[in-house]
Order: structure tokens, then sequence, then C-alpha cells
């Protein structure tokens, strides 16, 4: 494992309204030009140690897991990046696990320490998969016996799960899932895209609530985002399958009490009948809701979005482009701490990949100007954030050189 801590001397002469993130290569738009393939608009693609996943937790540590040969490993390490301990593997009996793109093993950290890992595994029939979940309760020094978090075993999509652990330590998982769509094949009925599903835990991992269905009609491979409030209110941002092959964003909040309730969070209209491989990013707003950023395909100005979203009146403000599409700029990321947010994204040029960054002070009433603030002649992973006590990091994954963390002066 590589880990580099970067300090570019050109961040320090940067204002507040700019700092730096990562991805990987965007060809959302593009893909979907190719949407002949229908409901199935993807492909099986092999595992890359590329695709990894990032948390951080009250010790000020960053917890990395990524999968390589069939096994999911996590490690550990300081705000530096240098390894603390050693890697250790998660699931012992090898398996296809799912890495690559939209799909990755997810990690997180709850209150009380524990770490809480999931992934798909891909099975043989195609596009068929299970979602594991396993947990450390010592701190990451070893994990207990993963099992499968959903109780439907049929060999289907259960595929690109998300993971969410709230302030009160209540662990969510959701995934999408298409035994509805096989079911209404069956009885001859119509069905668009696949299905969310999710389950919950309340205690801290050690079992999990049988599986219900959160929403139809989802995309079929967008990667779900997903957030928490204070309250342990768990929000859930999905591409949907909206009347007339329109593919665009829903949202719902599941809590403690009441069925979950779908609304709808953008309004581009984009008709397109396939999957975009594109999924959103959500963060909790500071005092109105959440902060959104998605990829739209709709119209003659496809490309990144940002906006609000009230979760009184579910109300989204005028989404504002962000990016170049020409360049496909996509796969955003979001960190919002109290009034401040930042977001990240990458775009593609002659010469490799660019890193582009903007922040709002305001709680995402105004932005700052858009800045490249990074150059790479390879791939790059998508962007992830960290909040180390306070202190902004982004974590970014190449080819050449490994994980890159790079601390932001606020």
């Amino acid at each position: 494992m590589n880990v580099n801590l970067i300090g570019n001397s050109s961040l320090h002469r940067l204002s507040l309204n700019v700092f730096l993130s990562l991805f990987l290569l965007v060809t959302a738009w593009l893909d979907c030009a190719h949407a002949h393939e229908g409901h199935h608009g993807h492909a099986e693609a092999p595992p890359t140690a590329l695709s990894v996943s990032v948390a951080s937790d009250a010790a000020g540590r960053i917890w990395l897991a990524q999968s390589r040969q069939g096994q999911v490993w996590v490690a550990s390490l300081d705000a530096n990046g240098k390894l603390l301990g050693r890697e250790i593997v998660v699931n012992p009996v090898a398996m296809k696990v799912a890495a690559d793109g939209e799909a990755r093993p997810k990690i997180a950290v709850a209150p009380n320490g524990n770490l809480y890992v999931t992934w798909t595994e891909s099975l043989k029939k195609p596009y068929a998969g299970y979602i594991w979940f396993a947990r450390s309760v010592d701190g990451g020094k070893s994990f207990e016996a993963p099992y499968i978090v959903h109780q439907h075993r049929d060999e289907i999509t259960h595929r690109f799960d998300s993971l969410q652990v709230a302030a009160n330590g209540t662990i969510t998982v959701a995934w999408i899932d298409k035994r509805d769509l096989l079911a209404a094949k069956a009885a001859g009925k119509a069905y668009d895209g696949a299905a969310i599903y999710y389950a919950v835990s309340t205690d801290h991992g050690k079992t999990f609530a049988p599986e219900q269905k959160l929403a139809d009609s989802s995309c079929e491979c967008c990667r779900i985002a997903m957030t928490s409030k204070p309250d342990g209110t768990v929000a859930v941002l999905w591409r949907h399958v909206f009347e007339g092959s329109e593919r665009d964003h829903a949202m719902a909040e599941i809590g403690s009490s009441g069925k979950p309730v779908l609304v709808r969070a953008s309004y581009g209209h984009w008709k397109v009948d396939g999957c975009p491989h594109h999924g959103a990013a959500i963060a909790v707003g500071e005092g109105f809701g959440y902060h959104l950023a998605y990829f739209d395909g709709a119209g003659d100005k496809p490309g990144l979005r940002i906006a609000r979203m009230d979760d009184h009146a579910w109300v989204t403000s005028p989404p504002r482009r962000i990016g170049d599409a020409k360049r496909n700029a996509g796969h955003p990321a979001l960190l919002s701490i109290g009034d401040k947010v930042w977001l990240a994204w990458l775009e593609r040029e002659t010469g490799g990949y660019e890193v582009w960054a903007m922040a709002s002070l305001d709680g995402g009433r105004t932005w700052g100007s858009a800045t490249v603030l990074l150059h790479s002649a390879t791939k790059l992973d998508y962007p992830q954030w960290l909040n180390l006590q306070g202190k902004v990091m982004l974590a970014v994954n190449t080819v050449d050189k490994g994980l890159q963390l790079v601390p932001l002066t606020q």
C-alpha cells in the first residue's frame, strides 16, 4: 500500500473558496449515448485496486478499505498517511468483490469506535450479487465473521451497496435490488429500472432487521448517496426513473417512525433508456436541509449541478452548473461543516486529468470561483472528503502514487 501526504505550497496561497479534490475518469453522459443496451446499460468490469473507501475516527485516524484478490482489506493511517499497525483482512474466504467505478467496498466508523464494512459479492449470473457486512468491535484489530445483510437470497441483483452510520449508532445499508423487476416480468407486467432496498441495525451491527423497500424504479447502476442528521434521520439520494424514462434524482428520509416518502430532487427531465453510471453526492445543510450535487445529461448543456434542498417544503433551489461537460466533469464529492461547504470534481483533458474545486462560506447560497488544483497523467479514483478532528482533508487514490492525502488550509 502506497500512501503519500501532499504538501503543495500553492495551497497556502489559495483562499478559503478553493481546495483540492479528485476523482475517476467520468464518461457518464457519453456512456448514455450508447444506451441501446437498455436497462442493463453497463458491462461487468473486473475489480481494480483503484476503487477504495476512506473514513475518519474521533482520534484523527484514517481508515482505508480496498479489495485485493477477492478479499477486503482494512488499514489505519495517521494524518500524515503513515500506516498504523498492519492491514487486516475482513473476509477470510475469498470471493469476487465488486470494486470498480460506482461499486466498491464501503467503510464507516461508529460513534463508539466500531468499524463497519460492506461490499458486494459478484455472483455467477450476470449483474447478480449479495451484500455483505462485517464489523470490528476492537478498534480495527480484528473483524468478526461477515454475513449477508439481506434475507432475500435469490441469485439476482443486490448490488451497489451504500453504508451510513448515524450519530445514534444506527446502521443503514441500502442497495439496488431487482427482485420486483423479475416478479413483474414473471407476471407479465411492466416495470422500469430496479428498486432501492435497505436494512437497519440498531444493535451495533450484530444483526439487521429484515430489509424493506424504499422505492421502485430506481436507476440500475448509479451509486446511492446517503448522509444523516444529528437526530439519526438518514437521507438517501439516488437517480430515479420517472414517468417517460426521465432519469432525474429522488430522495427520501429514513427515520425511527413513519414510512419514508419519496420526493423528487431534480428536474432536468433527462430522457434516456439506460443507466448513466453516475451517482450523486449529498451533505446535510446548516439549518435548512441538504446540499445536492449530481450529473444531469438533459438539454444542450449537460453537466454537473449543485443545489440546496429544503427538508420542510421539499423544494429544490435552482441548480447551478459546475464544471466543463466537454471535459467529462463528473462524480462530485461534498463535505459540509456548519456554513462551510466543499465541492470537488475531476475533468479529463488531453494530457490527463485535472482536479477542480470550489467552496461556499455561506451554506451554499453563493460559491467562490472554480479553480484547477491538480493535474495527473494517470487515472484517479473518485473524490472523498475527510473531516479529521475539524480539519478538512481530501483522499485521492491514484494509479501511480497510491493514496494521496491533501490537507487543506482553512
